[in-house]
């Protein structure tokens, strides 16, 4: 099968259509034939090298999959050749305290779909059956393959770990990113007043459609001040933070007493500046959050396959231009998520 791949690690170049040996299915696994897959910083990190995380060559990424089953194990139930589904990205064990408790994103063994294995930048990809979810024959496979990773991402982050409540603030860092764009969505569902951030005016009137009330521009105004005159010197209830080292300060600088920053990744390194005292004189709350449980996933897909929340699609490239799908996400260009189509 035809697959977007590499060979090692290290920059975009290093990525290469190949043909590799089609995947066979377990009992309980099935086989998707892909037709759209999007792509995550998370698959940058992947190409470039992660600390710790030795991948057998070659390798295929991207974990953001819709397409059409192509093949059931011996042990499926209730999943039939030939229907259209998503894939959620997460794999867990089943087995440990986390997992048997429906905890699955803290499982022991956590894996991320084209992060630890095989991802489905390729013709076909294989996933634990209870992985797939169907979605109705007039959702394009596009948006759908922008939803999981993301909204998944945001719902636990925002509304199981922040708590974020009706008329509730909360200010969301990055506005373009695919995860920011669902953030702004999932928060104007909760009822709460949003404010974003972005080095584009270009991005900021587009955020504003998604539901964002409030938009600065971080390379011309202080955001954190002007976040503190718009919340008449209070602060906001939640930060919603990816971007690590170089906002974390700043973020917790914005919040009110006794709000809540929840991080869901480091993008521009993972050792901020550290201000102790802002932590404990305001007694902030600091959250991690990682992907999502199977309840959280399955709860915001619901609303993404009824149309409450839609995914913002930002391009879309066929797979023989993955370089280019790569190359723009790499520069941060992007407003919401980057597709290939299979």
């Amino acid at each position: 099968m035809k697959a977007l791949a590499f060979m090692e690690h290290g920059g975009i170049e290093k990525l290469q259509l190949l043909d590799v040996p089609p995947p066979d299915v377990g009992a309980d696994e099935v086989l998707v034939g892909v037709q759209a897959v999007a792509l995550n910083r998370l698959d940058l990190f992947t190409l470039g090298g992660l600390p710790g995380l030795k991948l057998p060559m070659p390798h295929i990424p991207a974990g953001d999959v819709a397409g059409v089953v192509a093949k059931i194990g011996a042990a499926v139930s209730g999943v039939e050749v030939g229907q259209r589904v998503l894939v959620n990205p997460s794999l867990w064990c089943g087995r440990c305290e986390f997992c048997t408790s429906g905890e699955e994103s803290l499982c022991n063994d956590f894996k991320i779909l084209g992060e630890h294995v095989w991802g489905g930048a390729a013709e076909l990809v294989r996933v634990p059956a209870r992985n797939v979810l169907p979605i109705p024959d007039a959702l394009p496979f596009e948006i759908a393959a922008a939803a999981p990773l993301v909204y998944q991402t945001a719902w636990r982050a925002l509304i199981s770990r922040a708590r974020l409540k009706i008329g509730e603030d909360v200010l969301i860092l990055g506005a373009g990113a695919g995860v920011s764009t669902a953030a702004i969505q999932i928060a104007k569902h909760a009822g709460a007043r949003v404010f974003v951030t972005s080095s584009s005016d270009e991005k900021l009137p587009k955020a504003k459609t998604l539901g964002a009330d409030v938009a600065i521009n971080y390379t011309t105004q202080e955001w954190d001040k002007e976040v503190w005159k718009a919340t008449n010197k209070r602060g906001v209830d939640v930060v919603f933070e990816s971007v690590g080292a170089a906002t974390w300060l700043k973020a917790i600088r914005a919040l009110r007493k006794g709000g809540r920053l929840v991080t869901i990744g480091a993008t521009t390194g993972p050792n901020p500046p550290e201000e102790i005292r802002q932590i404990f004189w305001k007694q902030i709350d600091i959250l991690g959050s990682t992907m999502a449980n199977q309840r959280e996933f399955r709860e915001v897909m619901r609303l993404v396959l009824r149309g409450e929340l839609k995914p913002a699609v930002d391009s879309v490239f066929p797979l023989a231009r993955g370089r280019e799908a790569f190359a723009r996400l790499s520069r941060g260009e992007q407003f919401g998520k980057i597709v290939l189509t299979v």
